[in-house]
């Protein structure tokens, strides 16, 4: 039963980092387009929620054309640093980052959208600075939106499978993550290790949902 704890820190490693990333990312990129209008928005809109309808393998193909030796950032990437990033472990996070990033912009967009501006008008009438208006004010109220997608986010990067699968291979103990370890259990005929890592990631899920329900307005108002 080793190898699936070990594929459980690896999904652990790679879902924290994703959500990390998606933290500073979905916070900042939502931020800015509930605040600033300009021509294009609802098209960069649209292009930034990409990652939650298209196929996993579409979305690990178009990784691999970018990242990939050949790619124009793997190349540059690998000619200039000599980094690799297909079969890693940072192509894992990448793909998981890209694949749970709307979850975040999403609900972080609509949680700054439902503050009243008229409180953020107020601070910067009474010499708040704007860095400051936006972490003493808009942040605070916006938080459980922002909890509610980083939570989704992490349960939806800890059962990456199809990209993930793409752009970093299933190496045991270097990339192969929960859900990948769930595909090997089931081809070799691993009962038991795949039944366990089911409940692992169904639990998670379940833990997740209810948590994301009582940040909710309706509860938080109860």
């Amino acid at each position: 039963m080793e190898p699936a704890w070990v594929a459980l820190g690896l999904s652990l490693r790679v879902a924290g980092w994703a959500c990390l990333l998606n933290l500073v990312l979905g916070v900042g990129i939502g931020f800015a387009l509930a605040r600033l209008r300009f021509p294009g928005r609802d098209l960069l809109d649209a292009m930034l929620t990409l990652p939650m309808v298209l196929p996993p393998t579409v979305l690990g193909y178009y990784l691999l054309v970018l990242i990939g030796r050949r790619g124009p950032i793997g190349a540059w990437l690998y000619e200039h640093f000599g980094i690799q990033l297909i079969f890693t472990l940072t192509g894992a996070i990448i793909a998981a980052t890209i694949v749970s990033f709307p979850l975040v912009f999403k609900s972080a967009r609509a949680a700054f959208e439902s503050i009243d501006p008229q409180l953020e008008k107020a601070a910067r009438v009474l010499g708040v600075p704007e860095a400051a208006v936006f972490f003493r004010v808009s942040l605070p109220l916006a938080w459980r939106g922002i909890l509610a997608g980083l939570l989704l986010a992490f349960a939806r990067a800890l059962g990456e499978f199809g990209a993930t699968l793409m752009v970093a291979g299933s190496i045991p103990g270097q990339t192969q993550t929960l859900s990948i370890a769930v595909y090997e259990a089931v081809q070799a005929g691993q009962d038991a290790t795949a039944n366990l890592l089911v409940a692992i990631v169904s639990l998670t899920c379940v833990v997740v949902l209810l948590t994301v329900g009582r940040l909710s307005p309706r509860r938080a108002t109860e």
